[in-house]
């Protein structure tokens, strides 16, 4: 038996006027996740625990397994994990986004929480040159991938309240600032930083040809290093873990998951949808589990942008879930998928919400009567659905089976 998490990132959302009161997994067209759901069994889970913001950090670590009561201690000390960045007991790892401010009326504004999508290769000597200028004692940064990086503080406190910037698109950065022990450093580094990479001739050409300059950092997800039990400990199989982001492939380092790397993945609507479907399958000659984790959808929402969210959607079910369910098909027979996302990115609010999110348990060796209304938010309506209020049990169901 084989096992398989297909993980659409923020695919979930609130019904949206301009598609006549449909959410955007609704409007797409969708025939390999609507399949799915008509022969497996449909539920509705809730991936983040009471009292937990609803981030991917705890979402995915609820669908892999983990409880994040007992596991979680920040979206950055995961990420310092896939960088290998070993953290000492006084270090806290801090996520560093590059953003682009806006600077109006005496007021600064968070424009955009990813500097226009900078490429890695753009953001690498960004950061370097900012190690070599933006100096406090204890604190180092990292580059990581495309807007997503690292400072780590040693002697900080973990426990100074942070806002993610894409909480904040459009908003007035003042009331957002960092709040509680070292707020001071924090917000020092952030502004004394604008001036640094406003000076940048690369920055100056990227607003000369109309693209957001990489004008800030902004710090947010913080924490210590993290303890896990390994997964081959945790559930009696070996396996690996496909995505764009570092948060991601941290949790795979974290509970000692192979991390696939496969070339062209962006984290974007251009990233290498058919790579993580075939690399995943590859994988699968040697581990029992693969997790697929596609961003797309997750960004298209912070964006706001309706089109490219049912393009992202589209994409996933063609190029990932159909490639998937054909080479599963035709390599291993028996297998079981989880189809899910990790949590909601509404449009309307660009950001991440606490909602439950619509779940397809699939067996290729069981037949069952799924849901008619395909995949999307409509299964929370239909009669009959399996309701999953703790997340983390997901995936004892995945690899153990349903209780009868």
């Amino acid at each position: 038996m084989k096992y398989v998490v297909l993980i659409g990132d923020g695919m979930a959302d609130r019904p949206i006027a301009e598609l006549g009161g449909k959410t955007p997994l609704q409007a797409a067209s969708t025939p390999n996740m609507d399949r799915l759901a008509g022969l497996g069994l449909c539920g509705m889970a809730q991936t983040v625990p009471a009292g937990y913001d609803p981030g991917s950090d705890v979402a995915n670590m609820s669908v892999l397994g983990y409880d994040p009561a007992e596991y979680y201690s920040g979206r950055a000390p995961l990420e310092a994990a896939s960088m290998g960045v070993d953290l000492a007991p006084e270090d806290v790892a801090f996520r560093c986004n590059l953003v682009t401010i806006k600077h109006e009326g005496g007021k600064s504004y968070m424009q955009d929480y990813s500097a226009g999508h900078i490429t890695s290769a753009e953001a690498a000597p960004v950061i370097k040159h900012l190690a070599e200028h933006l100096k406090a004692d204890g604190v180092k940064f990292y580059p990581g991938v495309s807007y997503r990086h690292l400072m780590v503080w040693r002697g900080a406190d973990e426990k100074v309240k942070c806002t993610p910037p894409h909480d904040i698109t459009g908003k007035d950065i003042a009331p957002h600032m960092p709040k509680g022990p070292g707020d001071d450093v924090l917000s020092s580094l952030i502004t004394r930083s604008w001036e640094i990479l406003s000076a940048l001739e690369f920055n100056k050409e990227r607003i000369k040809a109309g693209k957001n300059p990489a004008n800030s950092v902004w710090f947010w997800g913080q924490g210590r290093k993290p303890r896990f039990t390994p997964f081959r400990d945790k559930f009696g199989v070996s396996g690996a873990l496909v995505s764009a982001v570092d948060l991601m492939k941290g949790l795979a380092v974290c509970s000692g998951l192979r991390v696939l790397d496969v070339p062209g993945v962006t984290g974007y609507l251009d990233t290498n949808y058919e790579g993580k479907a075939s690399y995943s399958l590859d994988a699968l000659a040697d581990v029992d589990f693969v997790y697929i984790h596609v961003e797309a959808p997750d960004e298209a929402g912070h964006m706001g942008k309706l089109a490219e969210k049912v393009r992202a959607i589209e994409d996933f079910d063609r190029l990932v879930v159909g490639n998937m369910i054909k080479g599963l098909d035709e390599r291993f027979k028996e297998y079981r998928v989880l189809l899910m996302p990790d949590h909601p990115t509404p449009i309307e609010i660009k950001t991440h919400s606490a909602e439950g999110v619509p779940f397809v348990l699939y067996d290729s060796t069981v037949k069952r009567q799924g849901v008619k209304c395909g995949y999307s938010e409509d299964i929370a309506k239909q009669p009959g659905i399996m309701h999953v209020d703790v997340g983390h049990r997901l995936m004892e169901y995945l690899i153990k089976g349903v209780p009868a």
